[in-house]
């Protein structure tokens, strides 16, 4: 797998702003705009799940399990900038995921965190 296959996160054109952080280094938050959140439900068909079954037995990294979580993080990340955007946001604070199984059928990602309007400090 390439880099591409396994990283995320933003590209340097976004127009919103997305940090782990609770604030930006030069800038000051003039607005809260509130929580936003983007969800996705991924499944995995049960060839895949089959095949990291016994990959599992011998041990190593389960590369198709590895790039459809990839997948399903930059896209509930890509729904939270969505909604940061339509809400007038330019920037989301304290950004974070959470992971869980959703009814033993597939896994939920959650990307949330607090959007806000910043402006450079004067």
């Amino acid at each position: 797998m390439g880099i591409d296959e396994y990283g995320g996160g933003q590209t340097a054109q976004s127009d919103v702003l997305v940090v782990t952080t609770n604030d930006v280094p030069g800038y000051e938050v003039k607005q809260v705009v509130g929580e936003v959140f983007g969800l996705t439900v991924r499944s995995r068909h049960v060839g895949s799940q089959i095949g990291a079954g016994l990959k599992s037995l011998v041990g190593g990294e389960l590369k198709g399990l590895t790039k459809t979580l990839v997948e399903t993080r930059n896209q509930a990340m890509e729904r939270l900038v969505e909604q940061a955007r339509a809400r007038g946001a330019n920037a989301v604070l304290m950004f974070r995921f959470d992971v869980t199984a959703a009814a033993d059928v597939g896994t939920e990602v959650c990307a949330y965190g607090t959007a806000v309007v910043i402006a450079p400090r004067a």
